[in-house]
């Protein structure tokens, strides 16, 4: 099966050698997302919320070049550095997601890219 890269003008280019998106198999793997300002390609400063709502904002754009929307995401997986921030993504994850909502993994982790605080990757129907 064909694979196919999904870029976005609108995002800073990645941190490592690994594509933001990707298309195969009638589905759309999107890479782990931080709060990445894409004008700075710096992590955005105000906490977890803003962090969070970057994130969404990242999502959005690389939907946006794959010509889908939140309502096409099955799955997410969700990676917070203290998981006493779940409460705080997870009011946020709800504003972007409606029933029936993806399936989805939080997971506390150690440390994430650039010191982010939370980073979000996504599966979509392609």
């Amino acid at each position: 099966m064909p694979i196919e890269a999904i870029p976005s003008d609108s995002l800073s280019p990645p941190v490592g050698p690994f594509s933001p998106a990707l298309r195969s198999a009638g589905l759309i793997f999107f890479s782990g997302q931080v709060g990445q300002d894409p004008a700075t390609g710096k992590l955005v400063e105000g906490g977890i919320e803003a962090e969070a709502r970057q994130i969404f904002r990242n999502l959005k754009a690389l939907l946006d070049a794959a010509g889908k929307s939140f309502g096409d995401v099955v799955r997410a997986g969700v990676f917070l550095t203290d998981i006493g921030d779940f409460a705080a993504v997870n009011a946020i994850y709800a504003e972007h997601f409606a029933l029936p909502y993806p399936a989805r993994t939080t997971v506390g982790v150690a440390a994430l890219p650039l010191g982010a605080r939370v980073e979000i990757e996504l599966l979509v129907q392609g």
